[in-house]
């Protein structure tokens, strides 16, 4: 088949080769003009896909990218694999599906089938998904997909992770099952798109809530003196009812902060508590401040001195700082004085800031997501703060 996917970030691009390799021609979209001429010239942006990848599906004349809307006239299925982040004020933002939807609508080939994979509140792919494409005279087929990718993860791949679809119609679902089964193998029909829109936000507001609940007993193991990856790995011996999950400086990435915010919207709107899920993001917003006074207690008075966070992404082995808890610990010291600094190979460039090497001329050092095989040695007598447990 023809395939279009709009996006080419952490779920458009490898979507893209995975189809590429079961034998489709994809055209990657991204209004991203300096991330296509990296993509054309076979240099991966993410840590997923190598650039040996990359350039094997380049050579096959089944890939290309480009930001030229119009090229979709031939695609029979249309990916929209965009950004639906938070604004400041922590609501969902539509704005990039919407102006995805747009031009797809434009631009897309008559009986087309139309995908979203990005996150959404449920309701939102009969209701404004199919409105916006609506515009347009022209017929297609509608269906949705939720991404679930895990930057960095060597076990769970497009491939191997089950696949949750539903469309609008029988057809929709009918044509989107058989689009992923060339390269999933395990595609999971769901009765409505409501479902498995609800579904994806569910997947993440568990995350959530449960690691809110693992820095909640990070805080009192700190109090009784104990390690709490201790308890926690003692409590995962536990064959049956038990599931780990670990604290840490807050929540970060593109799933766990948003998707919970996505279903709160919703809850909002047709009058349903969530009251469980409010008090596990405010539990993870907290934990900045939390830590501040933590360091007060080891520090004292912070102000000028020399602090150092080691890992700005949101979870090791990755370069993506989207949504990080770093930024919020980061701010909340230097809004008492003290000079942070911070340390990640993988980031380099952060908020026009560059990475601080590793050495001895620091107060304190703070563990907050740091890739492995850091030698912290390089420390020396450093005091150190583990922030993802430990006592």
């Amino acid at each position: 088949m023809n395939i279009a996917v709009v996006g080419q970030g952490y779920v458009g691009l490898p979507l893209a080769i995975a189809a590429v390799d079961a034998g489709h021609h994809v055209l990657g979209i991204d209004v991203d003009l300096r991330l296509i001429e990296k993509l054309n010239n076979g240099t991966s942006p993410i840590v997923d896909i190598s650039n040996d990848q990359l350039k094997n599906v380049i050579s096959t004349n089944r890939y290309k990218s480009t930001n030229d809307f119009s090229e979709i006239v031939e695609a029979d299925v249309v990916v929209i694999c965009v950004p639906t982040p938070l604004t400041s004020s922590h609501k969902p933002d539509y704005s990039y599906l919407e102006a995805a939807l747009h031009d797809v609508a434009i631009n897309h080939k008559d009986s087309a089938l139309i995908i979203v994979e990005s996150t959404v509140s449920p309701g939102t792919t009969r209701g404004l998904v199919s409105n916006i494409l609506s515009d347009s005279s022209k017929n297609f087929e509608l269906a949705y997909s939720p991404e679930r990718v895990d930057p960095a993860n060597r076990i769970w791949n497009i491939s191997n992770t089950a696949k949750l679809v539903a469309g609008i119609s029988e057809k929709a679902t009918e044509r989107a099952v058989e689009f992923y089964k060339s390269f999933v193998q395990d595609v999971v029909l769901g009765s409505s798109v409501e479902v498995i829109e609800t579904a994806k936000l569910l997947e993440n507001s568990f995350r959530l809530i449960n690691i809110s609940f693992a820095n909640e007993m990070a805080e009192f193991c700190w109090k009784m003196k104990i390690d709490v990856r201790e308890v926690i790995q003692a409590a995962s011996t536990k064959p049956y009812g038990f599931m780990a999950f670990y604290p840490g400086i807050g929540i970060g990435g593109h799933c766990i902060p948003i998707d919970p915010a996505y279903l709160v919207e919703k809850a909002d709107k047709i009058g349903a508590e969530t009251k469980l899920i409010k008090l596990a993001s405010e539990i993870n917003y907290a934990r900045p401040a939390y830590f501040l006074d933590v360091i007060l207690g080891i520090l004292g008075d912070l102000k000028g001195k020399k602090l150092l966070i080691i890992g700005v992404a949101y979870k090791p082995n990755v370069e993506d700082t989207r949504e990080t808890p770093a930024y919020g610990l980061i701010q909340s010291l230097r809004s008492v004085g003290a000079k942070v600094y911070w340390h990640d190979e993988l980031v380099k460039v952060w908020m026009s800031e560059k990475s601080t090497e590793l050495s001895e001329d620091f107060d304190l050092a703070i563990l907050a997501n740091p890739h492995t095989d850091i030698d912290l040695s390089k420390l020396g007598t450093v005091k150190i703060l583990d922030a993802r447990g430990g006592y």
